[in-house]
């Protein structure tokens, strides 16, 4: 059973969590931008958290079933429309044998997530299903015949914001740097942005006149070019860098910089190691109740006019 791609919208890829084991292999995280996004959406339709889904970034696909797929479009709020009918955003619904399901643009956040129940298929390659490649006009996915009621999960809070901070740790080169110029400003994410890393505009920041040997570089490190411009690097980032690094993104908000977009705002606080802590496990727990609760509800509350 597939659904098949009928034009494949601005960047569209399959995505479960990604690759974190294989960084000694020079293999970035990869996997979705959202993390959060991704385990909700799978959640609403009964699947387990990193069950592979197709990542939509700004600007959706169009596609059409050869089967009947229960489905969510979770994550950002990107307009939609079943057959030419308009639908609301983090619903769950069963796309029918034959329909089309078309996926636009949405005004704020950057990715939603096309989750179908089971789970597309796909060849697992170093422990993930998630591809390299965006999907293309023609191909077919792999997923299996499902129906599902409709639900719908409002109340979490979003992630996407017209102006966004992002909580950091010093980075390794922080004392190489006037630090009030990197927390004193306002940044705007530049078109030239990817999943690869976040390429800031900005005032430039003083360049210290030293050299240093590449290093381990993660998502979220915060480095800073010969020019004096910051990039902030994605899920797709390399696993060595040159670049001094003047912050690192907290692990908690790592999935706020999957739904930042170009010409969108951002500064950043520095936070303790404590601090950081604190906010991750809260973060984490809280996705983790979210998605219990979600699971419970489907079997629990079947009704289709159910809220969860």
């Amino acid at each position: 059973m597939t659904l098949t791609i009928h034009d494949h919208g601005l960047a569209s890829r399959l995505v479960d969590l990604g690759r974190p084991r294989s960084r000694h292999l020079g293999v970035p995280v990869g996997g979705a931008a959202d993390r959060r996004s991704l385990a909700l959406g799978n959640a609403l339709v009964g699947n387990a958290v990193d069950a592979l889904a197709l990542e939509i970034a700004l600007k959706g696909p169009r596609l059409r079933a050869d089967c009947d797929l229960g489905c969510v479009v979770f994550g950002a709020p990107v307009e939609a429309w079943l057959e030419g009918v308009p639908m609301l955003p983090n619903r769950t619904f069963t796309l029918r044998a034959g329909q089309e399901l078309r996926i636009g643009g949405t005004r704020i956040g950057a990715r939603a997530y096309l989750c179908v129940r089971g789970g597309f298929e796909s060849p697992r390659i170093l422990g993930s299903r998630s591809g390299l490649d965006c999907v293309q006009r023609g191909e077919t996915l792999a997923c299996r015949t499902s129906t599902l009621l409709t639900r719908w999960c409002d109340e979490i809070e979003p992630i996407f914001h017209d102006e966004t901070t992002i909580r950091v740790l010093p980075g390794l080169q922080a004392d190489w740097f006037h630090v009030g110029e990197f927390y004193g400003q306002i940044f705007q994410i530049t078109p030239a942005s990817n999943r690869m890393g976040l390429r800031l505009g900005s005032r430039p920041l003083t360049i210290p006149n030293r050299e240093m040997v590449s290093e381990p570089v993660c998502p979220g490190s915060v480095q800073v070019t010969r020019e004096g411009q910051c990039i902030v690097l994605g899920v797709d980032g390399q696993t060595i860098g040159g670049y001094p690094k003047i912050a690192q993104v907290i692990d908690a908000d790592l999935d706020a910089l999957g739904q930042l977009r170009p010409g969108q705002r951002v500064q950043f606080a520095l936070v303790t190691m404590a601090e950081a802590i604190a906010h991750n496990h809260s973060y984490r727990s809280e996705t983790a109740a979210w998605g219990r609760r979600l699971m419970l509800a489907l079997d629990a509350w079947p009704s289709e006019r159910s809220s969860i």
